[in-house]
């Protein structure tokens, strides 16, 4: 993931969230999320299919504080200045886990722990008690959805 500018066209393929705050680069980009889209998302031969319906619209994030969104903003910020060190490089390039530079490794690594800090059961142990918190919190979305679909359709029958 990365930003663009107003003269880049985005692809069908592709998926654009236009003048994103920084913060949410963090979160998009971060290992919970990415744990996430592996597990809901598609693919397509080894690539994931990212989608707003599958990966972005259901991806539980609970409610955080200006600060706590600060923080997630100036660890995302570092990725992003790391990364420039190496204008040589393709994302491809920067993301290959065997030659992936080592200061980029550990900005992705703090800024992990924030998004992760942000959610209970942290720090997890594993993929799978991450994806077992999302699915609690995501489970708690739906049902939150659906009570609230359900009581204005109860309304509207009144």
């Amino acid at each position: 993931m990365g930003y663009l500018n107003e003269k880049d066209v985005v692809s069908d393929s592709a998926f654009a969230l236009y003048d994103a705050p920084t913060w949410l680069f963090g979160i998009l980009t971060s290992k919970l999320h990415m744990v996430w889209v592996r597990t809901v998302g598609g693919r397509l031969k080894t690539d994931y299919r990212y989608s707003a319906q599958l990966c972005y619209n259901t991806f539980p994030f609970p409610k955080i504080s200006a600060e706590k969104k600060a923080e997630i903003e100036k660890a995302a910020e570092n990725v992003l200045v790391t990364r420039e060190f190496y204008p040589d490089k393709t994302l491809a390039d920067l993301y290959d886990p065997d030659t992936m530079p080592q200061d980029l490794r550990e900005a992705h690594a703090k800024l992990d722990d924030i998004v992760e800090s942000c959610y209970p059961g942290y720090p997890f142990a594993s993929d799978e008690a991450r994806l077992e918190c999302l699915f609690k919190l995501y489970e708690k979305m739906v049902v939150s959805t659906n009570h609230l679909t359900v009581s204005a359709s109860q309304q509207t029958k009144k």
